[in-house]
């Protein structure tokens, strides 16, 4: 199989992939858009897409491509994140100026950095912030990424686990052409889905009624405006439950009745939230 990920190899989306499909081809993209590009297109069997951190919050526009891209929600996958300054050889921790990274390490390690006064430098991606300091060969710069990075780019650890949580973990969705709903055995499972309320007063509070009503439990719903505009907004929703039970349904046909639209991304097993078991 071919898993596509957003960044270079040694790229935490890089380790969750080996981590899920153990043994395959992993092959890296620039951007979240051109790996599910790569899974809808066929030239990837799965997209691993990073959703949001526990420290730093939701990981900036994946939500806004979800509904774009045609693609199913199959899994999701919970990855312990440990952060580490890397240097080129010979370098110390109190040589380093500026740190580079993705902008969401450099928040999940932002206490380090300030009580150090390292200057950080926002990139594209964690591993690829190793290549640009090996090939700058400058002792005064640093990178944050995983240890993976750091032995491919031939960096040196200045310091270890440096992220401002212990339990530093990242959501992962496993992304598909096919639509790949289990058959319900009375586990846990989570059902992802897009809606747009209609334009009436408490149309949020009466579509997700029917999720109250009939006890299940929302764990994340965000919104986002559409079209530029400040007047329409879409949400993403994510509720515990499997579409063939009765409650769900309910449910959902209640929110169908105040909404514009509701349509399932995807329906999967329920990871641990935390410790990622």
């Amino acid at each position: 199989m071919k898993i596509a990920y957003q960044g270079v190899k040694g790229a935490y989306s890089h380790i969750a992939a080996m981590e899920v499909f153990p043994g395959q081809e992993y092959v890296a993209c620039e951007t979240f858009a051109l790996a599910m590009d790569m899974v809808q297109k066929g030239e990837a069997d799965f997209a691993m897409i990073p959703v949001e951190n526990s420290n730093a919050g939701r990981v900036s526009d994946v939500h806004m491509l979800l509904p774009k891209t045609g693609l199913h929600i199959v899994g999701e996958h919970f990855l312990r994140i440990e952060h580490q300054l890397l240097g080129v050889k010979g370098a110390k921790l109190e040589d380093i100026k500026t740190v580079s990274s993705h902008p969401q390490a450099l928040a999940q390690c932002s206490e380090f950095i300030q009580n150090h006064h390292i200057t950080p430098i926002a990139r594209i991606d964690t591993a690829k912030s190793c290549d640009d300091v090996a090939k700058a060969q400058d002792k005064t710069m640093a990178a944050i990424a995983s240890k993976l990075a750091g032995q491919i780019y031939g960096l040196d650890i200045l310091a270890s686990n440096i992220e401002n949580a212990s339990n530093n973990t990242t959501r992962f969705l496993i992304m598909s052409r096919e639509e790949k709903i289990p058959e319900y055995d009375g586990g846990a499972y989570v059902t992802s889905l897009i809606f747009k309320t209609k334009n009436i007063p408490a149309a949020l509070y009466k579509a997700l009624g029917g999720f109250a009503t009939n006890n299940i439990n929302i764990t994340k719903i965000e919104s986002y405006l559409l079209d530029g505009k400040f007047v329409s907004a879409q949400f993403y929703l994510e509720a515990e439950a499997h579409p063939a039970q009765k409650s769900f349904q309910n449910a959902l046909s209640e929110l169908n009745f105040f909404a514009e639209f509701a349509h399932i991304l995807g329906t999967y097993p329920k990871k641990g939230r935390i410790t990622g078991n």
